[in-house]
């Protein structure tokens, strides 16, 4: 069978039903080619399930914590198999409600997995899909435009390969029937320390690895200082600067046991599971690049500020490219790439004014450069810094550890970064993104009016820090 259309989507996750939903309002004929379920990564094995697990966490961490607000329970215990219900739950939920929205607007989605084929007399340009259905027939999608959003998988090392009993990467974690009693986690980035607060929290002794100076790589060196503070504080264990040496790797009675270097130090390591977290790679192989002129880079689809690929007609949004690999970025990329396919008016964006979010206890959001990257490019500038124990809304929810911190250029007064490590700071940093989207200075942030109480009254008390006048501190 074929099937003609303006636009087909090879990939249902969160970038590639954006996009198709888009397409559609626009009076597009849009097809989705998917091969397990709309969602993607997000919503079956990343954003979504990760947060529900971080949430009974810290409601579990908050509950033992209760004398503290002067409620005494007793009795107290953690139902795992309960929070994983739970969990599936909500991405069941999620999962019905991106169905209904391919229906309501008319997206015809392809179950099966997508080739992308060459020219034909069908198809005089390559952008064609050839797709095998479960049932192993043949369909094949002869779009005008394609959008290719097959996402990525979780990265993995020479030797460490996961197994889903001694070795996971997060896929496996996510469907873990039963606690370990104790887990090395090989890598502090994003999803390392996000795994590293959550297992602490349900009582699992946790000891994190990671090769560079310092957890989260690519953040700000006091967050990312701050966030191994506290994690040590509960117990973690934070090897920075520390390898491991992946041909070491053995089990020994039900133990994995692994050797890692840091300088000429040489520490072993043994824990109950090993759970690998060093990133993802793009799903770029098996999709038909072969029969196109796309280019690769360093792995990733190459695309230009439109999201096009060097094949004109075709473009990549999301993961497969690289950059922030990120939920909102890809669904921005989908935007971008349909409204210039439509010829709509111009919808690109600045990497720099994207969030980025961190959601570990305490969490961590930021946005813009880091102080260090504003000095490594010869920028001078001024520095507000607050922390949360000034606010009274962060000590009445028993908070008060972290700050934000708001960078500006001292020539310009522009804001170029803000970086925040507290409470519920991922719901505050979307507020600091529109003040940088919109060029604000920390003098106009520190004219808004801010409720009290309330935790955003530290973004203003920290513009206004950034030339001296915070009035809390």
């Amino acid at each position: 069978m074929t099937i003609s259309c303006d636009v087909a989507v090879l990939g249902g996750g969160t970038g590639g039903y954006v996009a198709a939903i888009r397409a559609a309002q626009l009076g597009k004929k849009v097809v989705i080619i998917e091969q397990d379920k709309l969602g993607g990564t997000c919503l079956h094995r990343g954003c979504i399930p990760s947060k529900a697990l971080l949430r009974s966490a810290e409601l579990f961490a908050q509950m033992k914590d209760s004398a503290s607000y002067g409620i005494q329970a007793e009795g107290i215990s953690l139902v795992f198999p309960k929070v994983q219900e739970r969990k599936q739950g909500i991405v069941d939920q999620l999962h019905k409600g991106v169905q209904y929205l391919m229906s309501k607007n008319k997206i015809q989605v392809v179950q099966g997995k997508g080739r992308v084929t060459g020219p034909s007399i069908f198809s005089p340009k390559s952008g064609a899909v050839a797709v095998e259905l479960s049932d192993g027939e043949m369909e094949t999608i002869l779009p005008t435009h394609l959008i290719i959003a097959t996402g990525s998988r979780p990265r993995t090392l020479p030797g460490l390969t996961p197994d889903g009993m001694y070795i996971l990467s997060s896929d496996e974690a996510l469907q873990m029937e039963e606690l370990p009693a104790s887990i090395l986690i090989v890598g502090g980035g994003v999803i390392g320390v996000e795994w590293a607060s959550l297992l602490n929290d349900f009582g699992v002794q946790v000891t994190i690895v990671e090769a560079a100076k310092q957890l989260l790589p690519t953040e700000d060196e006091e967050v990312a200082s701050e966030l191994q503070k506290q994690l040590q504080r509960r117990g973690v264990s934070v090897l920075t600067g520390v390898s491991v040496l992946t041909d070491t790797f053995d089990v020994q009675d039900k133990l994995v046991h692994i050797s890692a270097k840091r300088g000429e130090e040489l520490i072993d390591l043994q824990a109950d599971k090993l759970l690998l977290s060093i990133g993802r790679q793009a799903n770029v192989e098996n999709i038909g690049l072969e029969n196109t002129d796309i280019a690769l880079e360093n792995g990733f689809i190459r695309v230009n500020e439109s999201m096009q690929t060097t094949e004109p007609h075709i473009y990549a949004i999301g993961d497969c490219i690289g950059g922030l690999q990120l939920a909102h970025v890809a669904s921005h990329e989908g935007l971008v790439a349909v409204n210039h396919l439509a010829e709509e008016s111009a919808h690109g964006y600045n990497a720099h004014h994207v969030p980025r979010c961190v959601y570990t206890r305490p969490e961590v959001a930021s946005v813009g450069i880091t102080e260090k990257e504003a000095r490594q490019q010869g920028r001078e500038i001024k520095v507000g810094k607050v922390p949360f124990s000034a606010i009274g809304k962060a000590l009445i929810l028993g908070e008060r550890d972290g700050f934000v911190k708001i960078l500006s250029d001292a020539n310009t007064n522009d804001i170029v970064g803000v970086h925040m490590i507290g409470a519920h700071v991922t719901e505050l940093i979307s507020g600091a993104a529109l003040a940088q989207l919109l060029d604000a200075t920390p003098w106009e942030i520190g004219q808004a009016v801010f409720a009290h109480p309330s935790l955003s009254e530290i973004i203003g008390e920290a513009a206004l820090a950034v030339d001296g006048h915070a009035i809390g501190i």
